[in-house]
């Protein structure tokens, strides 16, 4: 485990290759699971705000139940999360022609109709940050679905901090993620993780 100011960032997230393989996954991480995206406080708000505009690219079912069950919700574990479809995929999805899922919320903001990108904890998957009373850890999720993703990541090289930068830098700041990539350098150095 690595320190760095109030975040504990495991060994994972740092050595192991990771790379979304879309055409494989199909973007499963939006469908799978028990619950919802979780989402930040000031997300609720931010999803309020641009339904509206994201709402025409959702799927008619997303929208039923978007009116039926709210923007957002709170889970069975009293978290505040995206609704679910038929307790499946997440109530902002869509599928492109070929089948894969994407997030309607992102292509509002790719078509820079919004200044909302996605709820942070999708657009930091496949780390998911458990908040403690004095610090963040930072893990890697580990999924079957995300296999392929590994394998990609393997081949390109790409460590997963390095995949999820900007969504990192976006939870904590580019002089945080500054410190992580010389701490990083400095750990490869020292032979005390495997990023090569």
């Amino acid at each position: 485990m690595l320190q760095i100011e109030n975040t504990i960032v495991s060994f994972d997230v740092l050595e192991l290759k990771f790379v979304c393989e879309l055409g494989a996954c199909k973007g499963a991480c939006c469908v799978e699971g028990d619950s919802g995206a979780p989402l930040e406080e000031e997300e609720t708000k931010q999803i309020e705000d641009v339904y509206e505009t994201v709402k025409k690219y959702m799927t008619p079912m997303g929208i039923k139940t978007v009116e039926k069950k709210g923007k957002w919700i709170i889970d069975s574990d009293g978290d505040k999360v995206t609704p679910l479809n038929n307790n499946k995929e997440c109530v902002y999805t869509y599928k492109d022609k070929s089948g894969i899922v994407f997030c309607a919320i992102e292509k509002a903001f790719l078509n820079k109709e919004i200044n909302f990108h996605k709820p942070l904890s999708c657009h930091l998957y496949p780390i998911r940050i458990t908040k403690y009373k004095d610090f963040d850890a930072v893990n890697y999720e580990r999924n079957k679905l995300c296999i392929p993703a590994r394998v990609n990541g393997e081949r390109l090289g790409v460590p997963i901090y390095k995949f999820v930068k900007a969504p990192l830098i976006r939870k904590y700041g580019a002089e945080w993620y500054e410190q992580l990539e010389i701490a990083v350098e400095e750990l490869s150095k020292q032979n005390r993780i495997n990023q090569y």
